[in-house]
């Protein structure tokens, strides 16, 4: 039993000596080993995929803001969403110019002196705005690992690399309440399992007020437009940066949030 828990536990100890995502290269099928399907690949087995997705659980859970465990229990469990996932892209015109593009969104790819010139209100500016506030970069995204893959893998770093342009649709901030609303939007349009647990037990740490209005207002809403709106991953964000946020929000049929951030009730 030790063996296979030192075998299960290796790509983790593994995990912590490898560098940074490199955001402007499209993740591609390539020959980096006799096992490696992309450059920051981890080949692991179902075992180990078992004890990480275990693991890393556990650990977010304790700690939401271990994004790099909340990266692996994506990657570790959410096969069978990601190929629906990618399947729905593959039958949509963006969806599947995106997957044969693979656009990566970070600052050496991003043009921020257009974005910050683009009119008040269009989804670039408001964008840019998002990140400046809320003072959150595009670069903290974790490279994909685990995945086997190399298309899904594409499409687990797509959706990681768009989590703050739904930010920015949904008008939420990147406080814990914020952050439990997009998961909920998120587990309602991707079916991850990681967007599920996060959605669940991501109140547990909530106060009495805030659980009520999470409870009474916001999952409402946030489920209801995760329902109506079309996959937010068929959606080219590099091609629409001129256009203005409420036409894009009329477009996928959210609504405004029954309350803004500033209007929550205190901690």
């Amino acid at each position: 039993m030790a063996t296979l828990l030192l075998r299960g536990l290796r790509p983790l100890r593994l995990l912590q000596g490898l560098p940074g995502p490199v955001a402007d290269v499209p993740l591609r099928a390539a020959s980096h080993g006799t096992d490696l399907l992309y450059p920051e690949h981890i080949p692991t087995s179902p075992l180990q995929k078992a004890l990480l997705a275990v693991g890393s659980a556990g650990m977010a859970l304790y700690n939401p803001y271990r994004h790099d465990m909340v990266a692996v229990l994506g990657e570790t469990t959410g096969h069978r969403a990601l190929k629906v996932l990618r399947d729905q892209m593959k039958r949509d015109p963006e969806g599947a110019q995106i997957l044969q593009e693979r656009p990566r969104i970070s600052l050496s790819t991003l043009d921020l002196g257009k974005l910050q010139s683009l009119p008040e209100g269009s989804l670039g500016h408001e964008y840019l705005r998002f990140l400046d506030v809320n003072r959150v970069s595009p670069d903290t995204r974790a490279p994909t690992r685990f995945v086997d893959d190399e298309e899904l893998a594409y499409v687990i770093q797509r959706y990681r690399e768009v989590h703050d342009m739904l930010h920015t649709l949904l008008g939420m901030p990147t406080n814990i309440l914020g952050e439990i609303v997009v998961k909920w939007f998120e587990a309602v349009q991707t079916g991850l399992p990681m967007c599920i647990l996060g959605a669940l037990f991501g109140p547990i740490r909530l106060s009495a007020q805030h659980l009520q209005v999470l409870v009474s207002e916001l999952i409402p809403w946030a489920v209801q437009n995760g329902r109506r709106a079309p996959c937010v991953l068929n959606l080219y964000y590099e091609q629409r940066w001129e256009q203005p946020l409420r036409a894009l929000r009329e477009e996928l049929g959210i609504t405004d949030p029954p309350l803004t951030s500033g209007t929550w009730p205190r901690p």
